[in-house]
């Protein structure tokens, strides 16, 4: 089974957070998920990220801090994402492989059809953003 490894950035901008949702022609198609992609050899993270917000959105990141690791396991494929939340630090988002974006508050994110890896890192950020600031 065929397993890739997928930097994805939880873009934090006015108190809420960029989602993307995947073209009808992209494997998981009209999921929504947190932008990003597959980590090349020889790249960090990190790297990946800056390359992927740049060709996918059109945009330049700075990289903060990473949540945990998690791998889902889907039929015919299995994914580790390796999430980072990120801040815009200039461009403006063009859409070149996603069909929508939307920016939304942290505590309304389940409303969204996520990508099933996804989930975790939902979670696990929704927890961070209680204990940084006491509530949603």
């Amino acid at each position: 089974m065929k397993h890739i490894h997928v930097a994805c950035a939880i873009i934090e901008r006015g108190g809420k957070v960029l989602c993307t949702q995947r073209s009808a022609s992209m494997s998981l198609p009209l999921k929504w998920e947190f932008p990003g992609g597959k980590i090349n050899g020889g790249e960090s993270p990190q790297e990946c990220l800056k390359r992927e917000l740049a060709e996918e959105l059109g945009i330049e990141v700075s990289v903060g801090a990473p949540l945990n690791v998690s791998t889902h396991h889907y039929p015919t494929f299995s994914v580790t994402l390796y999430p980072f939340i990120c801040k815009i630090v200039s461009g403006e988002i063009i859409l070149h492989e996603h069909t929508a974006m939307a920016w939304v508050l942290p505590e309304e994110l389940q409303g969204l059809d996520w990508a099933e890896a996804d989930g975790p890192v939902i979670e696990e950020y929704q927890e961070e953003v209680v204990r940084d600031n006491g509530c949603f």
